[in-house]
């Protein structure tokens, strides 16, 4: 969830006061803290996974599934057993933004060893069998994107009712016992938005139209208490949400990659970025809002405006007064541009960035590209401030400028090592949605890392422009567009034979017949296209056949890559597509697109005994064999023989 500063929050009149000091000090700490690292070399390939869990719990008498409200206790004693065991834990276990999720991550960040592609699920059900362990016989772990019911009256445990007035959401729906409250982050950040927006979060979903929904679909506000502004708020034929607790209240999966230089951490944002959307297709599991069936698939967008901070006179609507700059997208969005010398000629929308920042940047000797970055994350407020972090030290801390950093939640972050530590480059892959079995998350996980080594390994070129990335990401997120949207993609994903080096390879072979993108079915893109196209899952295959790999190892990676094949082909479903179908065969569904609590506690129960492998799912997994080991080798973090630079296998 970003910066978990410490201290006392202030409010947003307060913050807005300090805000130009925060961007000051921020980018004099940045241009520190690259200048200090800026030759670091050799760093070697360490990299982790994050999980968003929700914890359940059901009331089997009364037949209900309710997210359960006590994920800081749960979150105490798991850091406790952190404490107690510094050095030697399975699982690193975070707060998030509500009181019924907790955010686990390996105890260790996985190496270069091969190996390590084995223990991935191991560690995984590890974690979550750890959590597990403080709850109740009736409480459970989920790995939920959106909780279907979340919004619905007596959606929570214990029952909480929201106060439109006085709470920090103002919302009808959302009450704040629902946000974590063992940290002041949370809370600070919902009121911030909303003060600094000037009038509540306003997030409109498209209703599913089946054959019994009301046409138009209208929701009556004022039984919630509704008044003028909320009516005026909602659309018709649309799922009206109105908090930061709707988007930021699912959770996803997300890697973080530790690359041997600053250059090589540039290549990877940018060839990555390309497949922010295809993931997020490939994994969609939100299809459910506040209790209805809903025409998209997936949660980005959700979140993006349930963070949306902009005022009318950033968004167009009234002039330029009190604001600085007229601002396209939420802070919680794509990328604007490409940071690698290959990428630049594909940064076809024009970049809104702070101009005197940039000027600052450029001036202590930062290439245009990340001055330009650090720039545009930069228009943006700092929306949550702790009066004992107002002075700080611009040589040895670095908190305003992850302030602001760590508030811009874009589909891939680029991460400057923290101040005094081992730890290096690194970027972040960020729009995956969670999924609901550990096979399943470790599949997608593996994946997108073998992604990463084949791409440096043959020096791919997956860039296509910017705006092409956006019009992806818009797609991704429709019904079923794993199998019914084109993407655009990159037709020759290959240039040159035995480059040199990755950035000047690749800035100086990208001519325009090679720069080439067509719309190619997510099928196409994963698994291949005649002659015309390779396909990403293949070009992992002849990968492996390259390098030695044991044959326990070899038997998990093939397991994981034939889920994301099926997947892309449509032969297994989407988790969506299956929460989809089970609501419409349910016998309590009247297809009006209503998911009342007996659906939501018959879905979650059979998602409860899946995740617990109690009961089987091939039409979601197929039949995987596990071969993961049930404990976790610390060999698998010692590497006899690693492979950390870029022009080496994995």
């Amino acid at each position: 969830m970003g910066l978990l500063t410490e201290g006392s929050p202030l409010s947003w009149e307060e913050t807005k006061k300090y805000a130009g000091h925060v961007r000051k000090h921020g980018i004099i700490q940045f241009i520190n803290l690259y200048h200090r690292l800026k030759d670091r070399q050799n760093d070697c390939l360490k990299w982790g996974d994050e999980i968003e869990y929700m914890i359940i719990k059901f009331n089997h008498e009364n037949k209900t599934a309710k997210v359960c409200l006590k994920a800081e206790s749960v979150l105490h004693t798991l850091q406790e057993k952190e404490k107690e065991n510094q050095g030697n834990v399975k699982a690193l276990w975070r707060p998030e933004f509500s009181a019924y999720m907790i955010e686990g991550t390996p105890g260790k960040p996985y190496g270069a060893l091969l190996s390590c592609f084995n223990v991935v699920e191991a560690n995984m059900k590890a974690r979550r069998e750890e959590a597990v362990e403080l709850l109740e016989s009736n409480e459970s772990l989920l790995c939920l994107t959106s909780f279907p019911r979340l919004g619905c009256l007596g959606f929570s445990d214990p029952f909480c009712k929201p106060d439109p007035k006085k709470s920090s959401t103002n919302s009808l729906f959302f009450p704040d016992e629902a946000i974590f409250t063992g940290h002041p982050r949370f809370k600070t950040l919902t009121r911030n938005i909303r003060q600094r927006k000037g009038k509540k979060i306003v997030i409109n979903v498209p209703i599913y139209r089946d054959t019994n929904t009301p046409d138009p679909f209208i929701e009556d506000l004022s039984k919630f208490g509704g008044d003028e502004e909320d009516a005026a708020a909602a659309l018709f034929d649309h799922v009206h949400l109105d908090s930061m607790g709707f988007g930021m209240g699912c959770s996803c999966l997300q890697v973080t990659f530790q690359a041997c230089n600053i250059n090589e951490a540039r290549v990877l944002y940018d060839q990555l970025a390309p497949l922010c959307p295809i993931a997020l297709a490939l994994s969609a599991a939100s299809p459910v809002h506040k209790g209805y069936i809903t025409d998209i698939d997936c949660r980005w967008d959700i979140i993006a405006a349930s963070v949306d901070d902009r005022t009318d006179e950033e968004l167009g609507i009234k002039p330029l007064k009190n604001n600085r700059f007229r601002i396209k997208k939420s802070r919680y969005d794509s990328i604007d541009s490409y940071l690698s010398p290959a990428g630049e000629k594909f940064n076809d929308i024009n970049v809104l960035y702070d101009e005197e920042i940039y000027k600052t940047l450029r001036e202590a000797d930062i290439d245009h590209l990340l001055s330009q970055h650090i720039a545009h994350l930069f228009i943006r407020d700092p929306i949550s401030l702790f009066s004992e972090k107002i002075d700080q030290d611009d040589e040895e801390d670095t908190d305003h400028f992850e302030n602001i950093q760590s508030t811009n939640w874009q589909t891939m972050r680029f991460k400057p090592p923290p101040p005094n530590s081992s730890i290096g480059w690194r970027v972040e892959f960020r729009t995956m949605e969670v999924q609901l079995t550990e096979f399943e998350n470790a599949a997608y996980v593996v994946f997108i890392v073998l992604l990463t080594r084949v791409i440096l390994t043959y020096q791919l070129n997956l860039l296509i422009p910017v705006s092409k990335v956006d019009e992806n990401l818009a797609k991704a997120q429709k019904r079923d567009a794993v199998l019914t949207e084109k993407f655009w993609f990159r037709k020759d994903l290959t240039t040159c034979e035995s480059p040199p080096e990755a950035t000047a390879y690749m800035a100086e072979c990208c001519s325009a017949a090679e720069c080439q993108y067509t719309q190619m079915t997510i099928n196409e893109i994963i698994n291949g296209k005649t002659s015309e196209f390779p396909g990403l899952v293949p070009l992992i295959q002849k990968f492996l056949t390259s390098i030695d790999v044991d044959v326990d190892t070899q038997c998990s990676i093939q397991q994981y890559l034939q889920l994301i094949r099926l997947r892309a082909k449509g032969e297994l479903k989407t988790a969506a597509r299956w929460i989809r179908d089970f609501i419409s065969k349910h016998p309590d569904y009247k297809h009006d697109s209503v998911v009342n609590e007996i659906i939501n506690y018959d879905l979650l129960l059979k998602m409860d005994r899946i995740t617990k492998n109690e009961e089987q799912c091939p039409e979601l997994i197929g039949r995987p064999v596990s071969r993961s080991n049930d404990k976790i080798p610390n060999a698998v973090f010692k590497a006899e023989k690693t492979y950390s630079n870029s022009n080496k296998a994995t």
